[in-house]
């Protein structure tokens, strides 16, 4: 379609809508003469300065200078391009948005084809719920707490183990090549071809005009993967797409807030409880994408993320996407759930007006940027001060935006000052409590213990070997420190990796995921993957394995700390807690000898 035409066509739509209408389905206007007033949308103010006028098709702020017709308002209001902003204004007076020429009318129609196939699936899916077959995944739904006007609102279904979906489409001419372009089937090289999602409860994920563009599917036992996700499709980008943004938008723009948080079912399970401002990135790490899609809505959405180890790494990465993106009035709040429960165990116990008080009570980005680098971290001397000093530093120099950078840096020196780096006032105050009181020896705290560079190299090439080992060990290697710092580091690539990307499965593609990370294959120095798949050749004999050194560290470290105790316990200068904490030990240790001889 030439430019003229597509000028011809806006001016028709201008002319057959409302402004009124269009802007007033967001905000609330109050007539003032031949005008309409509201608080303006785009920024927040107290005393209306927006204005509509019906008669001229445009709106205009005094406040920020927000101005457009009915087209720049739907783009701007719902984060539309251009061609989606028209495309839904004239679906609302039934006009058809010409094709612009030869090629991209092949492309549009390819594109319309595959939301057609998209949306069969979804109707095949939600048909298998209500039948005998889907009775499990029903089942499932509703010991969830799911009731029937929530699986309809999210047009949950059912994926049969029978190839039932590749029956059904191909009955409708769908080729088995276009199923599998769509992340719907499955063909394994010799074998015939199956369904991609077989026994999982189906959770359709849709655009923000509403079509659907991807699945995700989850099982109803404790079988691996939980989840599994559509893979990405010339439809689907689940680095863009955020889960339930197509409901939350409107939701969250009236309510001035927007909750990101881990998994499609917690953004169901709040909509349950009248929460309708959920959403959630699909089987990723929130990315920059993402992040600025929420901004469109609000300037600063809720990480709210369960309580568990898994919770507090994915706000640990979400700091790091969204730093070099900041920009000013635009960043993230951060909420953590207590006793590692997520919303769905949270809001069954508490109920709403607790969870409320949760995500109302958050903590800024720049509290979790600096927790982020005083976690686990020695502050005992000025060297290790020094050291936490320059890593904040180095955390903020990639924020890009000079004046979010000059107020951050701003900030975190005052911190610093304040907590960091000794004070006159404070060895004075200091001096003069040990002279007035005797001091009493205390048992030496437990520290991390410290990984030597042998058993480091061999726990790493095991995760590589077979990264699905990362969720089962990750929490168990908390308490261990990589002392080398190669090793550290390319311990932290994997973590980061496999938590992006769950789907990785097999050491190839880690390797190949590794490989880009570093720029070359230099990586393999630091690791003995081929001794260790000799002596380990199957995952139950690496767990084995595994066990055995990560409790005979523990054990190592457990017999320092017992004699530590009982060096304190002879000099006589103890108490009860220094006892208790001897029996403690030693029962600890009792019990990994036991597990020990178990293996």
């Amino acid at each position: 379609m030439a430019s003229t035409d597509l000028q011809r066509f806006c001016d028709e739509l201008r002319a057959k809508i409302s402004i009124v209408d269009v802007v007033g389905s967001k905000i609330k206007l109050v007539r003032k003469g031949r005008e309409y007033m509201a608080c303006c949308p785009f920024h927040n103010e107290k005393t209306p300065s927006f204005t509509v006028n019906e008669a001229k098709g445009f709106y205009h702020c005094f406040g920020c200078g927000a101005h457009g017709d009915i087209i720049k308002f739907e783009m701007e209001a719902n984060g539309l391009s251009f061609i989606d902003a028209v495309e839904k204004l004239a679906h609302k007076v039934g006009m058809q948005l010409p094709k612009f020429s030869h090629e991209s009318k092949e492309e549009a129609e390819k594109k319309a084809s595959a939301y057609d196939i998209m949306e069969m699936a979804a109707k095949f899916f939600e048909k298998m719920l209500r039948l005998p077959i889907g009775r499990e995944g029903l089942d499932y739904l509703y010991a969830r707490g799911f009731d029937d006007a929530i699986i309809t609102k999210f047009r949950l279904g059912f994926a049969p183990g029978n190839n039932g979906l590749k029956a059904q489409l191909s009955s409708h001419g769908v080729s088995d090549k276009e199923m599998e372009e769509l992340g719907l089937l499955t063909i394994p090289e010799n074998k015939h071809p199956h369904d991609f999602f077989r026994n999982r409860v189906m959770i359709p994920i849709v655009d923000k005009r509403g079509r659907v563009i991807a699945f995700g599917g989850r099982v109803m036992d404790k079988s691996q993967p939980k989840y599994l996700n559509s893979p990405e499709t010339p439809v689907f980008n689940k680095r863009r797409v955020l889960y339930n943004l197509n409901y939350a938008r409107d939701k969250g723009f009236e309510a001035k807030r927007l909750i990101i948080c881990e998994g499609y079912m917690d953004v169901i399970a709040m909509d349950k409880y009248g929460i309708g401002y959920a959403v959630a990135p699909l089987g990723t790490a929130l990315t920059e994408d993402q992040i600025q899609e929420a901004w469109k809505v609000v300037n600063e959405p809720i990480c709210c993320f369960d309580g568990d180890l898994a919770g507090i790494r994915a706000a640990v990465r979400s700091v790091d996407r969204v730093l070099p993106i900041l920009k000013p009035g635009y960043s993230l709040q951060y909420a953590f759930l207590p006793d590692k429960q997520d919303p769905d165990e949270f809001l069954r116990a508490k109920g709403t007006e607790e969870f409320i008080k949760i995500i109302t009570d958050t903590m800024p980005l720049k509290d979790l940027l600096w927790r982020k680098n005083l976690e686990g971290k020695l502050l005992q001397t000025p060297e290790q001060k020094a050291r936490v000093e320059k890593d904040i530093k180095e955390e903020i120099a990639k924020i890009t935006d000079e004046t979010v950078r000059n107020y951050y840096i701003q900030e975190m020196k005052a911190k610093i000052y304040n907590e960091l780096r000794p004070q006159q006032v404070f060895f004075k105050k200091q001096n003069q409590e040990i002279s007035r009181k005797p001091q009493k020896k205390s048992m030496i705290k437990t520290v991390k213990t410290g990984l030597d560079d042998l058993v480091s190299r061999y726990v790493i090439s095991a995760l590589v070997c077979y990264p699905q080992l990362v969720d089962e060990y990750e929490e168990r290697l908390l308490n261990f420190v990589v002392k080398d710092p190669n090793l550290k580091k390319l311990y932290e690539t994997i973590l980061d990796i496999v938590h992006e990307e769950p789907e990785i499965k097999t050491e190839d593609e880690l390797g190949q995921r590794l490989d880009e990370k570093y720029g070359d294959a230099k990586w393999r120095q630091q690791v003995d993957l081929r001794i260790l798949k000799k002596q380990c050749p199957d995952i139950i004999k690496m767990r084995k394995d595994l066990d055995e050194r990560i409790i005979e560290v523990q054990l190592k470290q457990l017999d320092a700390d017992i004699r530590e105790c009982k060096r304190i316990l002879e000099s006589g200068n103890f108490d009860d807690e220094d006892y208790r904490r001897f029996e403690s030990l030693k029962k600890e240790r009792d019990t990994l000898i036991a597990e020990n001889e178990a293996f």
